[in-house]
């Protein structure tokens, strides 16, 4: 028997910027992650299979970003772009042949090229333009255990209506279906945002279900938090092992209730079933995950690493490494990328040893085997840390072969060491003080009202409609599509960074703008000929979600969940 688990998490979102500008905000944000991240990752994964390794982790998909890598117009306009990078490389390459004392940027250039060039035959050869596809093999193949989300990563918290939740939660379960050929087991809850159970007072009083319960009924068996969420959570029982019952699919394990709970370890060693035994948390590793991280000791700010600030101004290439923490942009030393490689392999064998020694220690405290959760973005690896992802590619590579650790993913391990304790989780989040501040605050409360009426709006039209057919049909399921866009949590996070306040506040208002006026030809029940041709170009600009039905946002206030 092993001595412990690990499995990565990997959280992949882009949001909807399809057809929606390009640089510096806009697709061309997709095709740098295409191009940095899921590609390299891919390869990296296909590459350890054909070298005879097994390797295995969870990782999540969002529904809008497999819808937008599943898009022919975004494969092509990705495609374009590399084509591009790679005609600038030639330029750089002719430039710096001309001029000896450039021998350093020639040698970085064609680095550069080869590396495009494997991009380019990876996306035609070896995947066919099927981003999508190529991760479903993997996952056919028990590599990967991809977990879904909310469908245009809503933040589900602050969302006041409950058919919100439960729209955003179907639809993305079956575009995960759709796209990956699998039902998804297991959600990434948009930004870790987990809303408890509790009763609306303000009028009838009535229970509103907490997050574990959709998930429950939607036959999701679990989800990830923040570390301090788990160790600071309540512990309200015990676990016995006969199954009692059915629940959305899901077995409901007998829960023994402890009045005066035993003062018990909470870890994120063990997963925990959440109030009840409907879907059970992972709580992140917080010491592997400091090693990725923190800002002061993280391995992305090793010095020998790529700068990711500084780019040539003519091509945008990243020339220059990382060089000291105290050193301007214009004064940093040339970047190479072979001592880089070699410090991602000494940060890959410190990464296994802390691993496998904090799982031995687990291990010898509690006679069972623990797992470690080490959860990230997964475009932190590659785009944001170029080495990220041969980092990862070794991290992996040796704990294939490890006799102690076993590779596992979050459902595998639930499957064979399911949760004996149950826990109250506080509501939370992963930002800026565990809550919802960074969504919500004063620079973007004035969304959210715009927000909570589009919800009740929706659910109006829904009774109107309850049966809709022809184009009625495809005006409600476009104004579902608009519905799901303005929620995206991406809005109000960029206007609450600063990164991209006025594009991010601009995409809001489109959204919202298409949906009111969607939802006022709904209301007036006839579709005359300028409505038509308005509905046949939101329907181009914005077409997720193909099979989208509008009727899975009718109100739900009050009901259970049966």
């Amino acid at each position: 028997m092993r001595r412990g688990y690990f499995t990565f998490v990997l959280h992949s979102h882009i949001p909807y910027v399809r057809q929606a500008g390009m640089w510096p905000f806009g697709e061309e944000t997709l095709h740098e992650a295409i191009a940095e991240t899921y590609i390299p990752l891919l390869n990296g994964l296909y590459d350890l299979k054909a070298e005879g390794y097994q390797p295995k982790l969870t990782i999540g998909l969002t529904p809008i970003l497999l819808e937008q890598l599943a898009d022919k117009d975004v494969m092509a306009h990705f495609e374009r772009y590399v084509q591009e990078k790679l005609a600038l490389v030639e330029q750089e390459l002719l430039l710096h042949e001309a001029r000896p004392q450039d021998a350093p940027l020639l040698s970085l250039a064609a680095f550069y090229r080869r590396w495009y060039e494997i991009i380019l035959l990876s996306l035609s050869d070896r995947y066919h333009r099927d981003l999508a596809g190529a991760f479903a093999r993997l996952q056919s193949e028990g590599v990967l255990d991809i977990v879904t989300s909310a469908a245009t990563h809503g933040y589900l918290p602050l969302m006041e209506r409950d058919s919100t939740i439960y729209g955003q939660l179907v639809t993305g379960i079956t575009t995960s279906h759709q796209r990956l050929g699998r039902r998804p087991r297991g959600i990434w809850l948009p930004e870790c945002g987990y809303r408890p159970a509790y009763f609306k007072e303000d009028g009838p009083r009535y229970l509103k279900p907490g997050a574990e319960d959709f998930l429950g009924y939607l036959n999701l068996g679990h989800f990830f938090t923040e570390t301090n969420v788990v160790t600071g959570g309540q512990m309200v029982g015990k676990v016995a092992g006969d199954v009692v019952g059915p629940y959305g699919g899901l077995p409901v394990r007998k829960l023994v209730k402890v009045e005066t709970p035993e003062p018990t370890e909470k870890t994120t060693f063990r997963p925990y079933y959440v109030t009840s035994t409907r879907a059970a948390v992972f709580g992140r590793d917080e010491a592997t995950g400091l090693q990725v991280w923190s800002a002061k000791r993280g391995y992305p700010g090793d010095y020998l690493y790529r700068e990711f600030h500084r780019k040539d101004d003519h091509t945008g290439l990243q020339y220059w490494r990382i060089t000291g923490a105290d050193v301007e942009l214009g004064n940093k030393d040339y970047y190479n990328p072979e001592t880089a490689l070699d410090r991602a392999r000494d940060h890959a064998n410190q990464f296994v040893w802390l691993v496998t020694s904090r799982l031995a220690e687990y291990e010898r405290s509690h006679a069972k085997p623990g797992i470690i959760v080490s959860a990230y973005d997964t475009e932190l690896f590659g785009h944001w840390w170029f080495e990220g992802v041969a980092w990862l590619k070794e991290v992996l590579r040796q704990l294939s072969r490890s006799r102690e650790v076993g590779l596992t993913t979050a459902g595998e391990y639930l499957e064979a060491y399911p949760p004996d304790e149950v826990l109250n989780l506080q509501e939370s989040s992963w930002g800026a003080g565990g809550g919802h501040y960074t969504w919500l605050n004063p620079e973007t409360e004035w969304m959210w009202p715009l927000i909570h009426a589009a919800e009740r709006r929706m659910e109006k039209l829904v009774a109107l409609h309850p049966t809709a057919e022809g184009e009625m049909l495809g005006l409600l399921n476009q104004a579902a599509r608009e519905l799901l866009l303005l929620e995206s949590s991406d809005w109000p996070f960029l206007v609450s960074t600063g990164q991209a306040k006025e594009y991010a506040t601009g995409r809001f208002q489109q959204h919202l703008a298409r949906f009111n006026r969607l939802a006022a030809v709904a209301e007036r029940g006839i579709i005359e000929e300028p409505d038509g041709r308005f509905l046949a170009a939101v329907a181009e600009a914005d077409n997720p979600f193909p099979a989208i039905d509008y009727r899975v946002f009718a109100e739900r206030e009050g009901k259970p969940l049966e």
